[in-house]
């Protein structure tokens, strides 16, 4: 803030002082900026120094609270006799007797002596001051204005150079070409479409956070805040890598050197920014062995850090890059953040903790696991609702479909990544799958399999596109499973894939609708209006991936290109690929949107669907919810940063 002027804007001038009064020359009386500037510093301080003095002696309330969420610090004061007496006239402090009461006094005349004092010295000081010649305010100017910059030289220098670390063993990133030629045929299309995509962004969005395919020109929605971020470029980097397209890789990486700056005043929402643009930088980096996407994705990192400054360490849903200011969506429950939202942040945060040796990120996400393993869950579920400032649940709503996914997802691949050493991450995941079997999934009267949503303890028939990613998971999750249930989970994973390719199989334009009930005679169709949108969503097509890799049946291939087929078809246009706003007409609108997640996930799904096992291999990578590929961490006896979390 601008200190605002104590003297006229004209004019301002000092008395003409009379001989040996003061060293300054007898012809110049009026002070250069300069001086006036440290004038109105001392000033300031005085002025400070007074307010200090009024806020900092005690008031005649009996105490003086402050409200820290969780803890309330009671500040005592002393109570005039006429306030405090008992019946016998005694006065009583807190308990205490009047010894105490004579202290607390002692100590009250003790603060006001020293304020006194203070007062005396400060003004004592601004007379030296003024008593000084022009050259030595002069020097005492330029010396400050050397520490500026001082300092504004080593912030130019950068960010400290990361602690070297040994590079994670990067395999089977690139080829991936099938033996049969059909198949090649297929894998050249999907990248074709990619490079449609692609290209249509860099000549019509570039740098924008997504494409207007119709309009033709860049398009943000506020989950990445009022700055162009270029959200795309990073989306989809990896996936450019993997399908070997290096040129337009290049573009990206020149665009983020040059361009991308987490020093802008927006509101982001952490979870979309993590599992975005740190996934995404992540991966590019362990791909290319790039220096430039690890260091950026560590400087947007440590700006996410403040959205955890709450009482419970239960992050915000946004927070401000530049002020670090966070807040939660107005529309969740009851002011609560969302168990999807802050169950997801595990696999990046490892990672960063590992690249950097900062145990701050890893016992962020620990802290978040311990407090949620000590909370009641009603029925063994976890309602997707948790309040930050109290610990308590919000709404007793479960889904496996928005709101609650990937919390699931990351408890599970928390545990691959880790080379399976994580067994509390294991266990939990076991326990939290096994309560949702008892209570969310059941078969409908035609014989699908589905995984509905639970409310205030009632079971409401309907499953979202987004929990369509759960077959994938249960797949991936089979090999390790208690009580060798291994067979079960693979033959769940099935169930539910049928039942999401049901519900593509079943519209007109054979994509799948955002969410669709079983229950009125109908099975895997959407009911309302504003459920029967497409938006060029990944689930079902992740889930056919992780069913090929695991059965090699040929079905999940030819979903898959069922899939790609309908999306070339209806959702292509000039400028690119636009969501449609009813998979039951002939004749679709567009809502003229081609998200960041086409790109980074449904299209590598894709891709990797039709190339060999190789390619990406799951031994060796664990994929976060946008689809962006991180090596398994072979610790050994390598122990992370802060793996002991200190308490809080």
């Amino acid at each position: 803030m601008t200190t605002p002027a104590l003297l006229p804007l004209s004019g301002r001038r000092i008395p003409t002082l009379s001989p040996g009064a003061s060293s300054f020359p007898h012809h110049r009386a009026t002070l250069r900026l300069s001086e006036k500037f440290i004038l109105l510093l001392i000033l300031s301080a005085f002025i400070t120094l007074c307010f200090g003095a009024f806020f900092f002696l005690p008031d005649n309330s009996k105490h003086k609270r402050f409200d820290l969420g969780l803890e309330d610090v009671l500040i005592p004061h002393i109570d005039s006799p006429k306030e405090g007496k008992h019946a016998s006239g005694q006065v009583v402090i807190h308990g205490q007797g009047g010894h105490d009461e004579h202290r607390h006094r002692e100590e009250e005349e003790s603060l006001r002596d020293k304020i006194r004092a203070d007062h005396e010295r400060a003004l004592q000081e601004a007379k030296e001051k003024l008593r000084k010649s022009r050259e030595e305010l002069q020097a005492e100017i330029q010396t400050e204005k050397n520490k500026v910059m001082e300092d504004l030289k080593k912030k130019d220098a950068g960010p400290k150079p990361l602690p070297p670390v040994p590079m994670p063993k990067v395999v089977g990133v690139s080829d991936g070409e099938p033996s049969e030629p059909d198949v090649k045929e297929k894998r050249d299309k999907i990248r074709e479409m990619m490079k449609h995509a692609w290209d249509s962004y860099r000549q019509y969005g570039w740098g924008h956070n997504e494409l207007k395919p119709l309009a033709k020109k860049g398009h943000s929605t506020n989950i990445f805040g009022n700055s162009q971020l270029g959200a795309t470029i990073v989306d989809a980097l990896d996936t450019l890598y993997i399908m070997g397209l290096h040129e337009e890789f290049k573009d990206g990486q020149e665009w983020i050197e040059q361009n991308l700056d987490f020093g802008v005043n927006a509101e982001v929402s952490v979870f979309e920014v993590n599992i975005r643009f740190i996934g995404g930088l992540l991966a590019a980096y362990y791909l290319s062995g790039q220096e430039v996407f690890k260091l950026k994705a560590v400087q947007l990192a440590e700006k996410l850090l403040p959205a955890f400054n709450t009482p419970t360490g239960i992050p915000w849903a946004m927070v401000n890059l530049k002020s670090g200011v966070g807040r939660n969506w107005g529309w969740a429950s009851a002011g609560s953040s969302i168990l999807a939202e802050f169950g997801t942040l595990h696999m990046e945060f490892v990672h960063l903790t590992y690249l950097t040796g900062n145990p701050a990120y890893y016992q962020k996400v620990m802290h978040i696991r311990k407090l949620l393993a000590k909370m009641d869950r009603p029925n063994g579920l976890y309602p997707n609702y948790l309040n930050p400032r109290t610990g308590r649940w919000g709404q007793h709503h479960t889904s496996v479909g928005g709101l609650g996914d990937s919390f699931y997802e990351y408890l599970l691949k928390a545990w691959l990544m880790s080379d399976k050493t994580d067994i509390e991450a294991r266990k939990t995941y076991d326990d939290a799958i096994e309560a949702i079997e008892r209570h969310l999934i059941r078969k409908s009267n035609g014989g699908l399999t589905f995984i509905g949503e639970w409310k205030n303890g009632h079971l409401e028939r309907k499953m979202g596109h987004l929990a369509c990613f759960a077959g994938g998971m249960f797949a991936l999750g089979a090999d390790g499973s208690p009580d060798d249930k291994a067979g079960h989970y693979l033959q769940l994973g099935a169930e539910i894939a049928h039942t999401c390719h049901e519900s593509y199989d079943r519209t007109v334009l054979k994509l799948g609708p955002e969410a669709f009930k079983f229950d009125s005679g109908l099975e895997a169709v959407a009911v309302r209006q504003n459920e029967k949108y497409y938006i060029l969503r990944p689930e079902v097509i992740e889930t056919y991936w992780y069913m090929w890799r695991f059965t090699h049946d040929p079905k999940y291939r030819q979903w898959g290109w069922e899939a790609a087929q309908a999306i070339d078809k209806y959702c292509r246009v000039s400028g690119g690929f636009s969501g449609v706003k009813d998979v039951y007409s002939s004749n679709p609108t567009y809502d003229d949107v081609q998200q960041s997640f086409f790109l980074a996930e449904t299209l590598k799904y894709l891709y990797l669907l039709f190339s060999s096992d190789d390619l990406m291999p799951l031994e060796s990578w664990v994929f976060n919810t946008e689809a962006h590929p991180l090596p398994v961490l072979h610790l050994g006896n390598i122990t992370l940063p802060g793996s002991e979390p200190a308490q809080r």
